[in-house]
């Protein structure tokens, strides 16, 4: 699977602070003002920002593989 660079970063933000972000946000709130299905939407949350890490490791490992670098650094 191939996507370009300015795609690979924009989805790494996204995984990396923009769910955790927007997950731990959603469960202080929900906390606090009882705002409905906060287990739920949290867990769904995380669970589409571990698919979105497990994707960007399986693209990060081909391109690391096609080019023949072994560290991310040099993506």
């Amino acid at each position: 699977m191939k996507i370009s660079n300015q795609t690979y970063d924009v989805l790494k933000w996204i995984a990396q602070y923009a769910l955790p972000a927007l997950g731990t946000l959603y469960f202080a709130l929900s906390s606090i003002w009882g705002l409905p299905f906060g287990e739920q939407i949290v867990g769904t949350i995380t669970a589409i920002d571990v698919f979105l890490g497990v994707i960007l490791g399986i693209s990060s490992a081909a391109y690391n593989k096609t080019n023949g670098s072994s560290s991310e650094e040099e993506k």
